[in-house]
């Protein structure tokens, strides 16, 4: 679901998450991009977000970000041997399931943000809540390298998971923050300091969304990737999407296939 700083927009993932919702807030002056746009950025303009999926996301990709997902996911593997990272074991999986649907994420917000923001696309700063296992935030900073990604995690083992994999992928433009997420919105350094916030199972729709909107400055999107049929889920929460000064976009579906419980 797409939600809007005041609009709110909903998309259906090609895997285990199927739906997400953007939000945005009323516009204010572009902010001052703080991250110089690096060579090789993806273009995701040719990617399609209706109900055609593109079959392969990650075929888009150039070799060097194609290296930096294989040592991702390489490492998720490695590390999901002592601590729980994802239900997903096998390699093959985890690109269905984790990365093809966090690269899926790009065009639609691309389109949201081109559309009903007014600002370019190619410098955003992003807060992924909730990152978990860094998804879909780590896989976006590898596939938009002009793009400012902080990845806000409370578990502290988490955590030194997604600083080792920046430092093993060589990001230099992912950010982690050890901090719950409704604490964060409190925090003046954080509260609407960024263009986009995404989460992917983390919450109900309801609590997300007051966890996620108050990051995003006015004139932003807030993206919740969900899973199946969340028509209800979102009609709870939009009276709190309300409250918060946002409102629903667009409920998007792209996917073929679906599967919940693995993430």
């Amino acid at each position: 679901m797409l939600v809007s700083r005041c609009k709110i927009l909903n998309v259906n993932l090609p895997s285990s998450l199927s739906l997400g919702t953007f939000v945005k807030h009323l516009p204010l002056p572009k902010p001052k991009a703080s991250f110089p746009p690096q060579p090789q950025r993806l273009d995701f303009k040719s990617l399609t977000t209706n109900v055609t999926r593109c079959s392969s996301y990650f075929e888009t990709l150039n070799s060097c970000q194609k290296d930096q997902i294989h040592l991702y996911v390489d490492a998720l593997l490695q590390w999901n041997q002592k601590m729980n990272l994802t239900a997903v074991k096998e390699a093959s999986d985890v690109m269905e399931r984790h990365i093809e649907d966090s690269l899926a994420i790009i065009p639609p917000i691309q389109n949201s943000y081109i559309s009903n923001c007014n600002n370019s696309f190619d410098n955003l700063r992003i807060v992924d809540v909730g990152s978990g296992a860094g998804l879909p935030g780590l896989v976006l900073a590898v596939a938009c390298p002009g793009w400012e990604v902080t990845l806000v995690e409370s578990m502290n083992k988490r955590c030194l998971f997604l600083e080792h994999v920046v430092s093993l992928t060589g990001l230099s433009n992912v950010q982690v923050v050890r901090e719950r997420a409704e604490n964060l919105g409190q925090d003046s350094n954080f509260r609407e300091r960024f263009d986009v916030a995404v989460a992917r199972a983390v919450a109900e729709m309801r609590v997300l969304a007051e966890y996620c909107i108050p990051l995003v400055r006015v004139g932003g999107l807030f993206v919740a990737a969900k899973g199946h049929d969340p028509q209800e889920e979102v009609k709870s929460a939009e009276r709190a999407i309300k409250l918060m000064g946002a409102s629903i976009l667009q409920l998007c579906s792209d996917s073929p296939w679906t599967q919940d419980g693995a993430f």
